[in-house]
């Protein structure tokens, strides 16, 4: 990542930072960032990774990556070194050693002890169809639970029993005491713990009960010295509970919780239930599939981690919606690119063209540079052959108004090369075109025709020296902007069934030792990174589209 500083836009929470640093409150700032294990990473987590250690850098700060590991039946070690890769692939190193909330189970525990002694918890016996009757509704008051006047000494018996593993799983609860007739249902009485028998990812069998996330948050934070609690606006009817806790413990740090809007992009989901449900049916081809709005698959895609850092940093931090077009982001990425991708010609849908008057030995090459820009990335020989390839939407039998490409009479130049003029095309027999006949005008190597001018550039290839590859086009994996906008509606009947398409074309040959994931520019055509799983350098070449060169999606819809 480059030690270059951004320019920074303000923010409200860039504003309470400073005012705290100004007013003293803080020396520093201290920053986390707290992803569950169950799954992987999608795009709303890189706004939160981008905005939790984006302040620690710019700040002088410290970020932790701390994991929430208390719903054990869903998380594996798989997801969680999944979402270490996904963070220092974009560009960032968290403080010291990864923390887990499995570090503080014991504190943890003791905690609640200590609110049972103060008579802020209790042991619940209600079944949980019970405990939602209790709670009331928005317009209806809860009502006290049986248990909740057991004695402290009850509670810290029944508390020591539940952890020693002497009920069944689901039968007790620990709750916080606070008030059922709440305005924030909250604060009816929370569970803190539960008891659950399951294997944990890191305790192993060493406990069979577990504390419930919004428990155990934030007194993580209090005990890493965490300054600034930032989430999503979500948990904003949560931040209540989040003080409530920390202000009856006895722990010197109170952190504060400071909400944001997630995250909400066009054309793709991000809900991990829905994403999970894609994966398990094979609508897509798994997590790193680069039609996925996770950080795996736009890494596939190609996408660059400067991009999306990029695209971060335009679409800004507030407490309004933050609903983002798929645009935003292709812009973002396609700018990163324009600067970094070195230029190629490649044919996805070729057309044989076979030069009527090449004369080997003599018709010859030209050496092109990798980037008009940048003379750093060096050059390489285009080379010219009796056959080439062109892409196939090159052609017109019958064009259009304006048609600046070839036709049969007409003239292109072919990109580094001649002027070359269409004299025939050949057809089967059952009419279909399978070739065109062509000449060059050996004089306009390097220069334009003499007493006419010739306004079209198409790309091509040399069959004889052009490489063949696997070229897959990716495309918005929805056709609506909002598929998950309706609940009783099935988002599946929104999958794009054009979101991915294959072909088999044809690469320069410059590109045939491309490692995984390099990245280039198919002139004419797009960005194109070589796929990072299934692409073997001097081998089978593939390449996934990253994105057009620009934006053609609203034209194309309408």
């Amino acid at each position: 990542m480059s030690s270059t500083p951004l320019p920074v836009t303000s923010n409200f929470i860039r504003s309470i930072i400073d005012a705290d640093l100004a007013g003293g409150k803080h020396r520093g700032i201290v920053t986390r960032f707290p992803p569950e294990p169950n799954g992987y990473l999608h795009v709303g987590h890189a706004k939160s990774i981008c905005l939790n250690f984006g302040l620690a850098k710019d700040y002088h700060g410290k970020c932790n990556l701390r994991f929430d590991d208390t719903n054990p039946e869903k998380e594996s070690e798989e997801y969680a070194q999944s979402i270490q890769d996904d963070v220092r692939w974009l560009g960032f190193q968290w403080d010291g050693e990864v923390r887990w909330a499995s570090d503080y189970f014991e504190q943890l525990y003791q905690f609640a002890v200590e609110l049972i002694q103060k008579g802020l918890a209790y042991v619940d016996d209600l079944t949980p169809e019970q405990m939602r009757e209790y709670r009331g509704t928005l317009t209806h008051a809860g009502k006290n639970s049986p248990y909740r006047e057991r004695s402290v000494a009850e509670n810290l018996d029944l508390f020591t029993r539940m952890r020693a593993g002497e009920f069944a799983d689901g039968s007790r609860v620990l709750r916080a005491r606070i008030d059922m007739t709440s305005g924030n249902i909250n604060m009816r009485d929370p569970a803190i713990y539960r008891i659950r028998r399951v294997h944990h990812i890191r305790t192993g069998d060493a406990w069979c009960i577990y504390p419930m996330y919004d428990y155990t948050h934030c007194i993580s934070d209090a005990l890493e010295g965490i300054t600034h609690s930032l989430c999503t606006l979500e948990f904003e009817d949560h931040r209540p509970l989040y003080d409530w806790v920390l202000d009856n413990i006895t722990i010197p740090c109170h952190p504060r919780q400071y909400e944001f809007s997630r995250l909400e992009l066009h054309y793709t989901i991000t809900s991990k239930r829905k994403l999970l449900q894609l994966v398990n049916e094979k609508r897509v081809s798994g997590w790193d599939d680069p039609r996925m709005p996770t950080i795996q698959g736009m890494r596939r895609r190609g996408y660059t981690p400067e991009g999306i850092r990029e695209f971060a940093k335009r679409i800004g931090v507030s407490k309004s919606e933050n609903t983002v077009d798929m645009a935003e982001l292709e812009s973002a990425i396609r700018d990163d690119l324009e600067s970094k991708a070195p230029r190629v010609m490649a044919v996805i849908n070729p057309l044989k063209v076979v030069v009527t008057n090449f004369v080997e030995g003599q018709t010859e090459s030209r050496e092109a540079g990798f980037h008009p820009q940048h003379a750093e990335f060096g050059a390489r020989l285009v080379q010219l052959g009796k056959e080439i390839w062109i892409e196939a939407d090159d052609f017109s039998e019958n064009p259009p108004d304006g048609w600046q490409r070839l036709t049969i009479g007409g003239e292109v130049r072919l990109r580094y090369s001649f002027v070359l003029r269409c004299d025939e095309a050949i057809k089967d027999a059952a009419g279909k075109l399978i070739e065109l006949r062509c000449s060059i005008d050996p004089d306009t190597l390097g220069k334009n025709p003499a007493g006419r001018k010739v306004k079209g550039v198409i790309h091509w290839l040399s069959c004889t020296h052009a490489l063949q590859a696997e070229i897959r086009i990716y495309d918005r994996l929805f056709t609506v902007p909002e598929p998950d906008a309706d609940k009783e509606f099935d988002f599946f009947n929104y999958l794009n069934p054009y979101s991915l398409s294959v072909a088999q074309g044809w690469v320069e040959a410059c590109v045939r030792d491309a490692a995984p994931e390099a990245r280039y520019q198919f002139e004419r055509l797009g960005y194109f990174c070589a796929d990072r799983r299934d692409h073997q350098a001097g081998g089978k070449l593939v390449f996934n589209r990253t994105v057009t060169l620009k934006d053609s999606w609203a034209k194309e819809q309408n």
